[in-house]
């Protein structure tokens, strides 16, 4: 269960006494979720999500997150929205860590997407992509290129005992990724975890997005790219092209992709499968067994890394470069 902080109802009770939300019926701790402690909140007044932020995520960064939520909401997109005490604050403080409350979003996330969901959800995340435009606020991408490198030199020389010869295929594909990122693509605001379980449908109909806490500014066809490794690979690890045509297809139905962007795209999807075997390669090493971190296997982004690897162009992703811009 990912409740890192326990709280009791009489701090619960006295957090909430500064909203207008009614009295507290019942809590209790929401298992999914790796960052944070999240529960559902029942009160007099309906139900709510309490976060309470924990100490993998940067305070100083809240207020991009939840200032973002409140800008997407308020054009449009469906996510959770953060609920404001009656001084008008969105971030408190409980049980020694900063806590908000969000209203509580409707529908479940697909444990087995097929095509219709990967084309709402690329259609989505261009919609957010669009809405977050004019986002004042900026954060760098904390999990960037220029990132990776530094990550997977801090495991240390353990990484062969996972599979024979992995450092050096690792070390070889950091090589290529930094010599071949682009930079000149458009850029904005992205998600940066729109992976199925922080997107909910409701009677098969997408019915938002959730979690932005790795949300920052970086290329918004990375953004795309990391959906593609999230939703389109089957459980056995096979590319599924239906799903790849559906999820491209339906981003450019709504924010129509460059004749760049889509060059780039293998080489962006190389990116972001190797920026999640890192990730998950570094927790695999150096997080103990007994932590509350959910360690995740690092060799299925492994074995997404070896597919896209062996694209020649976005068309082996099953789309057929319709609605390009110059």
């Amino acid at each position: 269960m990912a409740v890192y902080t326990d709280v009791s109802e009489p701090q619960l009770a006295d957090f909430i006494g500064a909203y207008d939300s009614g009295e507290l019926l019942s809590y209790k701790g929401i298992a999914e979720g790796v960052e944070n402690s999240n529960f559902l909140l029942r009160t007099t007044a309906g139900t709510y999500i309490l976060t309470l932020y924990e100490k993998r995520v940067n305070r100083s960064d809240l207020p991009f997150f939840v200032g973002l939520m409140e800008h997407l909401a308020e054009r449009g997109l469906s996510c959770p929205l953060p609920v404001h005490t009656r001084a008008g604050e969105s971030l408190g403080e409980l049980s020694g860590r900063p806590a908000a409350i969000f209203t509580f979003l409707e529908g479940m996330w697909t444990r087995r997407p097929a095509p219709q969901h990967c084309r709402a959800v690329g259609a989505a995340l261009a919609g957010m992509h669009g809405k977050a435009a004019d986002f004042p606020l900026h954060r760098r991408n904390g999990l960037a290129v220029a990132d990776w490198r530094p990550l997977f030199e801090s495991c240390g020389d353990r990484v062969d005992g996972i599979e024979a010869g992995l450092a050096a295929e690792i070390g070889a594909e950091l090589d290529f990724v930094e010599a071949n990122w682009p930079a000149d693509l458009p850029k904005g605001v992205i998600h940066a975890d729109l992976f199925p379980d922080n997107v909910f449908f409701l009677s098969g109909e997408l019915s938002g997005l959730i979690d932005f806490y790795f949300a920052c500014n970086d290329l918004l066809a990375y953004d795309l790219a990391i959906a593609v490794c999230a939703w389109c690979f089957e459980q056995d690890g096979s590319f599924n092209i239906t799903k790849g045509r559906a999820l491209i297809g339906g981003y450019a139905s709504v924010r129509p992709l460059s004749a760049a962007e889509l060059a780039a795209l293998p080489v962006l999807c190389r990116g972001a499968a190797l920026r999640f075997l890192l990730t998950r390669l570094y927790d695999w090493l150096t997080v103990p067994d007994d932590s509350f971190v959910t360690k995740k296997d690092p060799m299925e982004y492994l074995g997404k890394l070896r597919f896209h690897r062996s694209v020649k162009s976005v068309s082996d992703y099953g789309y057929d470069d319709e609605r390009v811009t110059a």
